[in-house]
């Protein structure tokens, strides 16, 4: 099991008493550390009758108990703990005074903090993220394919089945991606998934503070983190604040009536995100949307039961500092209870001020989306904490921008129109951008299998404004032709399971279109590292014309031209138009072909079907 609680206070000299009223207390957080911003920790205790019981803490300089209080459904209870900064780590003693006069003793972990890890910088645009769906990456350890006490077995031939891919399968690939350039992971949800089927995907969480069995464990978790950081790569946790799996524990058992939304019975969220921002909306609309289900198999948390609030906010916390995390990713973010997302962004941001986290908002309107970020200025007064947000809108208008025929609104206009909506956000460089994720068609099928219009949209989304993020296997023409299913987007990396005849990870067997493409998004990739343009300099972009759409990424001192062709011929592109960011440089290199350096004239010939960099020089 996971949190054994220690029965004796050794320390102490404790004498022993008669057979405790259970065998086991489940405490959690299952530790904490000293040091912290703030001085407040609060322990929720399950695994026993709590009704008339009483707490007392041994002696320990710079811990106090606030207080006990034992909850609706007396098999829980909380206690409260203020941990101030002269406190030392350690080894806090509790012990549980129960009604019937038996005892029972808790001995909690206090540990030092890392060094510096208040002040971790989280992910940022000079990052790449690289998204994995961890089951479907790579099999490192076939022993745990299935896990006798976790429901779903292994059925690697069902699309929508655990397929086996796992931590150890990741660590043994982190020279593959730090040679290829990402410099952060985010791994759909790694955490317990005890649900009978579809479990693979990792959403419908049974223990937030276990990592699932079949994917490894939590110490595998923070060797994975260690080991990436060593080699230049940081670690995103995808946290799922809105619902849990329905085989939970507090599901089966719940320690408050309204820890549930619709006292835990099913009722459907109406996705309808923009009643939180409608000065129209009737509070039943909201109420629908935030609290209502995803499904019933992901019953809908009640974030405004205070302690479930904190449960939630402490969890993050927790992680944050037991895997040294360098980003939160959090799913379905608009539809918790957004006094509960202001509440839990503040006190993550209070203790890691450089820190990030971006929230899915899956809306292409962007003045939906830029509700939510922070430092935004809202019409009805909300105060968001959180400093990044997905850009669904960029997403669809680079998709829609090279499918669709030139015209005054079609085509790559839709891209500019985007962009230029900007000013909505309160800090645009901070958002994430991407061609595609686990929960929509890969982008080289959006583009109808077009591998020059898929090398024009990552080149796009790579070097704009923003925190490029791509998923795995784009690198080698991933794909969900025929299918639309989650099950089939979801494919496994070619290499990463021994079925397989191609291995993406080390060339062999690939087709020269899928080395091809590896090979020109690694050395993009590479590029990006060390251009500091795409991290800190500015943008300007020109409206398309004639398929052709200009932006420069630049400073006082440095520009990067970037020039996307759609057209099907190549195309002499008149720089006049361009004066204004190319006044001072008379000669340019392009970077993914060659370092030489030409001179810059009147005009450039722009290959077809490209997206092609020009570095600037003087």
């Amino acid at each position: 099991m996971k949190y054994f609680i220690l029965f004796c206070l050794c320390a102490l000299g404790a004498p022993v008493y008669s057979a405790p009223v259970a065998s086991e207390l489940v405490v959690e957080p299952p530790s904490w550390w000293v040091g912290m911003k703030s001085s407040q920790l609060q322990l929720l205790l399950r695994g026993a009758d709590f009704e008339g019981a009483k707490v007392s803490v041994s002696a320990y300089l710079g811990v106090t108990l606030d207080k006990f209080t034992v909850l609706e459904n007396s098999r829980y209870a909380a206690i409260d703990l203020q941990i101030e900064p002269l406190a030392q780590a350690g080894t806090l003693n509790l012990m549980v005074h129960f009604a019937n006069g038996e005892r029972q003793s808790i001995a909690y972990s206090l540990a030092a903090r890392t060094k510096d890890s208040a002040s971790r910088r989280g992910f940022s645009a000079r990052d790449v993220v690289y998204l994995i769906n961890p089951d479907r990456f790579a099999n490192g350890d076939a022993s745990n394919d299935s896990v006798v006490s976790l429901s779903e077995r292994a059925n690697p031939t069902n699309p929508d089945g655990r397929h086996g891919g796992d931590l150890q399968g990741i660590i043994d690939q982190l020279d593959y991606l730090a040679d290829l350039g990402v410099t952060q992971l985010w791994l759909t949800p790694a955490l317990e998934n005890n649900q009978p089927n579809y479990s693979y995907h990792g959403y419908a969480i049974t223990d937030f503070y276990q990592i699932d069995a079949r994917m490894g464990d939590n110490q595998l978790y923070r060797q994975l983190s260690q080991q990436a950081k060593q080699k230049g790569v940081g670690l995103i946790m995808d946290m799922v604040l809105n619902h849990s799996g329905s085989e939970h524990w507090w599901l089966k058992n719940s320690p408050t009536k309204d820890w549930i939304n619709f006292g835990g019975t099913f009722s459907g969220t109406s996705h309808a995100r923009q009643t939180i921002q409608d000065p129209y909306a009737s509070k039943a609309d909201k109420k629908q949307f935030s609290d209502g289900w995803f499904v019933p198999t992901m019953p809908d948390l009640n974030q405004r039961q205070p302690i479930l609030a904190t449960y939630l906010i402490q969890n993050a916390l927790w992680w944050i500092e037991f895997a040294d995390l360098s980003g939160i990713r959090v799913d379905t973010y608009s539809y918790s209870d957004k006094q509960f997302l202001a509440k839990w962004t503040e006190r993550i941001m209070d203790e890691y001020p450089a820190f990030n986290i971006v929230g899915e908002e899956w809306t292409t309107n962007t003045a939906t989306a830029a509700y939510w970020q922070a430092g935004k200025i809202n019409h009805d007064g909300y105060v968001s904490g959180l400093p990044s947000v997905m850009d669904f809108s960029l997403q669809q208008a680079v998709v829609s921008g090279l499918n669709e025929s030139e015209s005054w609104n079609t085509g790559l206009i839709k891209i500019y129109q985007s962009l230029a909506n900007d000013f909505l956000y309160a800090d645009p460089n901070k958002v994430l951008v991407f061609a595609d994720n686990h929960d929509m068609s890969r982008v080289l099928t959006e583009l109808g299998n077009d591998i020059a219009k898929t090398k024009m949209a990552l080149g796009l989304l790579l070097t704009t404004r923003g925190i490029p993020q791509l998923y795995y296997a784009t690198e080698v023409l991933a794909h969900n032709n025929g299918s639309d299913a989650h099950g089939v987007i979801r494919v496994d990396f070619p290499g990463g399971f021994d079925y397989q005849l191609a291995n993406g990870f080390t060339g062999q067997g690939l087709q020269p279109d899928q080395q091809a493409m590896q090979d020109w998004l690694k050395k993009l990739l590479n590029y990006r590292k060390q251009q500091p343009l795409f991290a800190t300099g500015q943008l300007m972009h020109f409206s398309p014309e004639q398929g052709v759409y200009v932006y420069f990424r630049y400073s006082e001192s440095d520009a990067v031209m970037v020039v996307l062709n759609k057209n099907s011929e190549d195309r002499a592109v008149s720089l006049e138009r361009f004066s204004e960011r190319l006044k001072g440089f008379n000669g340019y290199n392009m970077p993914l072909k060659s370092s030489s350096k030409q001179r810059l004239g009147d005009k450039l010939q722009v290959p077809a079907q490209s997206l092609t960099l020009y570095e600037l020089s003087q």
